[in-house]
């Protein structure tokens, strides 16, 4: 008989990590406002090292080869712990901390989806950076509503009401987390967060994450924004709010 697997239940997630990721192609990524190096095993925010345990880097880096396609619980088990049987809270813990290292929210994901009993899949931007493209610039980003100027920062801007959001909205057609906009290198990001009187983009209404482009109206609730990005190659057009001082 042969050897018998050991059983590992609600354990944490230890050992080695998974041998076939560093026999794997090399490859960086940008993931919205994150960067993946794979070669350095390293998930970066700006210059900022983003902590994940060895098996959370594999995981990720799985998922990301695969992306978009969902990958069930047993091939993630097979290729996470090929030689060891483990629970599914295992794999449910690894989830959890990518999730929390990257800001993602398991209710409107954006990097992992979950596909009910069934797998995980890597639903997030992600677009390769060449050994000899230069660092991309993060485009400058803001919205205008009623001439006021409203900064967007790089990653998740939460657009909500009064003292909720970011972005802060007082009106009462406003949820207290509307809407997000998410700048990254790659250009910025809507999406609804399921609220109650929805959010628009060009008069449509926004179900799922859409690019953002300079000039482009937005707009929660009855709220009207504008919303305005300089990509560093050029500079964008200010108009002049109508009655300001000269």
């Amino acid at each position: 008989m042969g050897r018998p697997r050991r059983l590992l239940i609600g354990a944490p997630s230890v050992g080695r990590p998974y041998n076939r990721m560093r026999n794997a192609h090399p490859v960086k990524l940008l993931l919205g406002e994150f960067t993946f190096d794979s070669d350095s095993r390293q998930v970066l925010r700006g210059s900022s090292s983003i902590h994940l345990s060895p098996k959370a880097f594999d995981l990720l880096r799985t998922l990301i080869d695969a992306r978009p396609r969902v990958l069930t619980k047993a091939e993630l088990h097979k290729r996470l712990w090929p030689d060891t049987f483990v629970s599914d809270a295992n794999l449910a813990s690894l989830v959890a901390e990518i999730r929390e290292a990257l800001a993602d929210d398991a209710r409107i994901p954006r990097f992992i989806r979950t596909a009910q009993r069934v797998g995980y899949a890597f639903c997030g931007p992600a677009s390769e950076i060449g050994t000899n493209t230069a660092s991309p610039v993060t485009p400058l980003c803001w919205l205008l509503k009623d001439g006021h100027r409203l900064p967007l920062s790089l990653g998740e801007n939460v657009v909500g009401r009064e003292g909720d959001g970011d972005i802060r909205i007082d009106s009462p057609t406003v949820s207290r987390r509307h809407a997000r906009i998410v700048v990254s290198a790659s250009g910025a990001m809507l999406d609804d967060l399921g609220s109650k009187n929805g959010t628009f983009l060009r008069g449509a209404p926004v179900s799922t994450p859409v690019p953002l482009s300079d000039g482009d109206e937005i707009r929660v609730g009855s709220v009207a924004l504008l919303f305005r990005m300089a990509s560093g190659t050029r500079t964008a057009t200010w108009t002049e709010p109508t009655g300001a001082a000269p």
